[in-house]
């Protein structure tokens, strides 16, 4: 395994933020719902390697291959539920450049929809992805290149050569 630059310089910082990401695949929200999550904050971060990562995951998991191609349109695309909408809104909310009131206005409208812990538990996802989304653009991780040990090649998503 090609270990990134990140990693081999400070081993100890990103085994504990791997650690940190683990712990929340164990958490109380559901699965797709924090598939979709990524998805959308890779998003608008612009990160390839991530977008391209947890695309083959939702497939890997089950996720509807037309719900993916929406994502980016959730607030107008009939294929999400209102809890997923809300979860969506939030993660825009606070990713990029953060207005304070947008996001508390967010996390108040989860409300209905989650419990106080999964608030909390989403948004720990929010910042997860954020910070990998940030540390892959950063050293430029390569869509597709952790494929194999990660068992994404499952998806049969392989990009074709450019």
């Amino acid at each position: 395994m090609t270990t990134p630059p990140y990693a081999r310089f400070t081993l100890a910082l990103a085994e504990a933020y791997i650690a940190f990401s683990k712990t929340l695949g164990t958490n109380s929200l559901d699965a797709r719902l924090k598939h979709l999550v990524d998805i959308r904050v890779s998003q608008i971060n612009g990160c390839a390697f991530c977008l391209d990562m947890h695309h083959k995951e939702a497939k890997i998991a089950g996720e509807r291959e037309l719900r993916l191609y929406h994502v980016a349109v959730f607030a107008e695309s009939p294929l999400f539920s209102d809890t997923e909408k809300a979860a969506l809104a939030y993660a825009e909310a606070l990713t990029g450049a953060i207005d304070n009131h947008r996001a508390v206005s967010a996390r108040e409208a989860l409300a209905p929809y989650f419990s106080d812990r999964e608030i909390a538990e989403l948004t720990y996802v929010i910042v997860s992805i954020n910070g990998w989304n940030r540390l892959a653009i950063a050293y430029q991780s390569r869509p597709g290149s952790l494929d194999r040990v990660y068992g994404l090649d499952k998806a049969g998503l392989e990009a074709d050569a450019a």
